[in-house]
């Protein structure tokens, strides 16, 4: 465990022991929540910014530090997407429907995850809602991903048509090392002012917030920020 990340770890656990609330409550947590993760070969690539790590090697440390905690508090369940034997679109796996003390399932299946395929992104997070059963019972997606559409979706479209049937379904975006490649991404809702956030649009419509991060710690806290729940000393 890096310096930085012993810092923010001795920060929590001050904070608890004074009674101090250490994760933002962003909703009820007796809603359960399905984690979409990114299988897409892009996260096994080496950036700028991972240095000797590569994405995915990042994203499972993040998975690790976090989970425990908002496992303890709330019902979650995984869906990845890409990673898989079929095709590059057609690997959206549902791991396990929202579940109690899901953090080690949720560490082991993207411990064994090897990145492949294409982005789609609009496909996972349907995928996700009706896994919650969106129509009938409320419910929360949070989507981990490097990059945006490549495979067509429609995200402003279907979050309208999601929110038209849902009974209480929010979505909250997090973009990890998230780059610009134009020549890659399919996305008819795609445009040059809206490039890298044009999933936000999932977030927007449905009351959900859109994160940006650059680092496993950040990557950490937008977990917390988006699935976690205050905890007391």
């Amino acid at each position: 465990m890096n310096s930085i990340l012993k810092g923010s770890v001795t920060t929590v656990l001050t904070l608890a022991s004074s009674g101090q609330a250490i994760i933002a409550q962003v909703g009820d947590c007796s809603v359960d929540a399905m984690l979409v993760f990114d299988g897409s070969a892009s996260m096994a690539e080496i950036t700028f910014e991972t240095g000797l790590n590569t994405r995915i090697v990042e994203a499972r440390k993040a998975v690790r530090y976090a989970m425990t905690n908002i496992t303890n508090f709330r019902r979650v369940g995984l869906l990845t997407y890409s990673a898989g034997p079929l095709g590059a679109c057609e690997n959206l796996i549902t791991k396990f429907p929202p579940i109690e003390d899901a953090a080690d399932p949720i560490v082991n299946s993207i411990d064994t995850l090897e990145p492949s395929g294409l982005t789609p992104l609009t496909q996972a997070v349907r995928r996700a809602a009706e896994a919650l059963k969106y129509q009938i019972r409320p419910g929360v997606v949070v989507l981990v991903t490097d990059c945006n559409e490549t495979f067509g979706g429609r995200h402003c479209e279907m979050a309208q048509s999601l929110i038209a049937m849902a009974h209480d379904l929010t979505i909250h975006i997090i973009g990890f090392h998230a780059e610009l490649d134009f020549f890659t991404w399919n996305s008819p809702e795609q445009n040059s002012d809206t490039a890298i956030t044009v999933a936000r649009c999932l977030s927007n419509e449905t009351g959900g917030t859109f994160v940006t991060t650059e680092s496993i710690n950040e990557l950490v806290s937008a977990r917390q920020r988006t699935l976690g729940c205050p905890l007391f000393g």
